[in-house]
């Protein structure tokens, strides 16, 4: 699977990341085995980098993907997690934290919302104990949509010197909307965004951001590649998922058309959606959630599966369409 660089750092990452959000139970339970199993997979297909966060399964994520990569030479993977959500003793555990987070795990735990500088280094510290590692190779401040002024006078400069000792290696921000990333180009030393859903075959409202990327080196990571649903058929539904609600009929009408042009050249819709991102020359890799060893091989078969030019011209010229438009 090719690589690709992460902005001026020296740190490497396949053009596929795995999303470990589902092995951290995301709305419902994984098995240890099941969770092993998926990203034993993902590595015998070739995928070498590895996204989570101690907001998935307040922990558990981060648990299951450092057993999982144990016996593997560290200097051959990369691994990404983020900070601003702090695991803290939860007062009032109701046994579950499905309905308040989304994970199918006991609550004994609750997240912290804590962008300051001593946050962020507990945070680390405590990622690296939960993954067993000694470094990370990628950190993004997570969802910060409320706090942009604190993350950029507090939040990057504790990030940045943990960079310059060596604790992580490249350091970047992760959110579902464009803009606060552009601020965060703009007006600091970063190396990388994560853009969530703003950057499919459905949505190219972030054209903006990764221009940006592009002119000042930075890397755009794009995850979120089916928009949550509706892209991950190769017939589109009316009660599919974009962006977690239930699609508009607007936008079902985009997505079967998309989905009709892929078919005309015998391509299935999930396949050109899980490349798209790629054709913009800031996004070097895709991350996509991976729950299980089936999943694991069909995400990396639709990455790695041709698509003739002639689509890709007709997919490119389909329209920018920005949510909400």
């Amino acid at each position: 699977m090719n690589a690709n660089r992460i902005g001026r750092t020296d740190v490497m990452v396949t053009s596929l990341g795995f999303g470990a959000a589902p092995i951290g139970n995301l709305f419902k339970s994984v098995s240890d085995d099941e969770a092993a199993g998926a990203v034993a997979t993902a590595w015998e297909s070739g995928v070498r980098y590895f996204d989570t966060a101690p907001h998935y399964g307040l922990g558990l994520s981060e648990v299951r993907l450092g057993r999982a990569l144990a016996d593997k030479d560290r200097s051959e993977f990369v691994i990404s997690t983020k900070v601003g959500r702090l695991l803290t003793p939860n007062p009032s555990p109701t046994g579950s934290d499905l309905e308040r987070g989304g994970f199918a795990v006991h609550d004994d735990l609750v997240r912290t919302l804590d962008y300051s500088g001593d946050g962020v280094k507990r945070s680390i510290e405590e990622s690296l104990s939960r993954l067993d590692m000694d470094y990370i190779d990628i950190v993004y401040v997570h969802d910060p949509d409320d706090h942009v002024e604190q993350v950029i006078t507090e939040t990057f400069p504790a990030l940045l010197a943990l960079r310059e000792q060596g604790v992580v290696k490249a350091v970047g921000a992760g959110m579902n909307f464009w803009a606060p990333l552009l601020r965060f180009v703009e007006r600091c030393d970063i190396d990388l965004v994560m853009e969530a859903g703003r950057w499919t075959l459905l949505d190219r409202s972030a054209q903006p951001l990764l221009d940006a990327c592009l002119e000042r080196h930075v890397a755009v990571v794009a995850a979120a590649p089916f928009n949550s649903g509706v892209l991950a058929h190769a017939r589109p539904r009316p009660d599919d998922h974009f962006d977690y609600q239930t699609i508009s009929p607007e936008l079902f009408l985009k997505a079967t058309a998309l989905a009709d042009l892929c078919a005309r050249f015998d391509v299935e819709l999930p396949i050109a959606a899980m490349q798209f991102p790629l054709r913009h020359e800031s996004v070097v890799t895709v991350v996509a959630g991976i729950r299980n060893e089936s999943q694991a091989r069909t995400s990396t078969a639709w990455m790695q599966t041709g698509i003739p030019e002639a689509l890709w011209e007709q997919l490119d010229n389909f329209g920018e369409i920005a949510k909400g438009e």
